[in-house]
């Protein structure tokens, strides 16, 4: 017998990285030193004392069992305090947090947890490829708004359709961002409540960068702005953080009914994640953040220094102000993918072709600050050595 995968399968956009991946790997393969900078894993491991908890707590039987749907009590009272200590955001633990196994799960059971086929999504292009997973999966109607070099990255609200903005009812945010490093201000955020207000549409704050902020400026979070809460929800992810990629932990904050649909449908596809990772994230939370820290710092430092190499070639580059990418600008007369084969092919330097995270990525490619200094100033070197600026 054959069994023939459903429609909604069938409407599922191509994964992206996995393609990626396997030029890359086709490339290793074939004896070649690749420097991978189209990745966005995170090269350092874990902190030792997170490390450490998470081995005491496996140790425990207590957390040998199925852990409670919603999440440990104690892991949801730990975000709430952490946003209330890092943005003076008040949460409620049981009402206001959603324990999740990765934001990504989050990110992509939002759209048909709360959302009808045929209702319209807005989401940003460029953006991270795997929101649209969810907007198959739901049956949605996609509509999306462009983020343009001129605007910091930022949506400008005033250029929206209205037809577009009166049939929206989610819209998703992502800063600092992916794929372009743009952060945001607590004035676009205030503009951003006020425009979901009056256009009855529900705000998806995508914070998985939160913690990598540069030149001195922590990121903001989204709900910090007045009245966040009554429109709408933020991710945030252990994941760059912590460099905790693997661990799959992460969560929801903000709007209780959006919250309440996020657990329900969690209520029906999983039972939480492993206590013992939720007593790790807890002991990350209740950290004095040094670790966290130290982990942007580096970030900022490979971003110093790619940016200091590429001007050296005359390579144009955006000086992201966040996240641990750099958004480089294509030779003329390439396309973004022609430029990621070329890199590749001749330099074993591989990137991510933007165009990948829609179209108005076309004309850049997406560098990934995750391996060392002296790999990140070689793979530039690599690429001035076949003379394209």
């Amino acid at each position: 017998m054959k069994f023939p995968e459903s429609k909604v399968m069938g409407q599922l956009p191509k994964q992206f990285f996995a393609s990626l991946v396997q030029n890359v790997n086709a490339k290793v393969a074939s004896g070649a030193d690749v420097i991978n900078l189209g990745q966005g894993n995170p090269d350092q491991p874990t902190p030792d004392f997170i490390v450490q908890a998470l081995a005491e707590a496996a140790k425990d039987p207590a957390t040998h069992k199925y852990a409670q749907f919603r999440g440990q009590p104690a892991f949801k009272q730990a975000c709430a305090d952490f946003y209330e200590r890092e943005y003076g955001v008040k949460l409620d633990p049981e009402t206001e947090i959603a324990v999740l196994g990765g934001t990504k799960i989050g990110l992509v059971e939002l759209p048909f947890a709360l959302m009808n086929p045929g209702e319209t999504i807005l989401m940003p292009d460029p953006g991270y490829p795997d929101y649209f997973s969810g907007v198959a999966l739901a049956q949605v109607k996609l509509a999306t708004y462009p983020l343009l070099e001129k605007n910091g990255f930022l949506p400008d609200y005033a250029s929206f359709d209205p037809a577009v903005a009166a049939a929206a009812k989610l819209m998703y945010l992502n800063y600092p961002n992916n794929p372009t490093g743009a952060v945001a201000n607590p004035e676009f955020y205030d503009q951003t409540v006020a425009y979901a207000k009056t256009h009855q549409i529900g705000v998806v704050s995508d914070f998985a960068y939160g913690a990598i902020g540069f030149d001195g400026q922590k990121p903001v979070s989204f709900l910090q702005s007045a009245g966040a809460k009554d429109v709408g929800v933020e991710f945030y992810s252990f994941s760059k953080t912590y460099n905790m990629a693997g661990w799959r932990l992460g969560f929801a904050a903000g709007n209780a009914d959006m919250i309440e649909a996020i657990n329900l449908i969690q209520d029906h596809l999983f039972v939480s994640v492993f206590p013992a990772i939720q007593r790790a994230g807890i002991a990350a939370l209740q950290s004095d953040q040094s670790a966290a820290r130290e982990i942007s710092d580096r970030y900022e430092s490979r971003r110093n220094a790619v940016l200091k190499a590429a001007a050296k070639i005359n390579w144009s580059a955006y000086k992201p102000g966040g996240a641990f990418y750099t958004l480089m600008k294509v030779p003329a007369g390439q396309t973004s993918e022609q430029f990621a084969a070329l890199l590749l092919d001749k330099a074993s330097v591989a990137v991510a072709p933007c165009n990948g995270f829609g179209p108005h990525g076309e004309g850049y490619v997406r560098i990934g600050l995750l391996v060392s200094e002296e790999r990140l100033v070689e793979a530039v070197e690599r690429v001035g050595a076949l003379n394209l600026f």
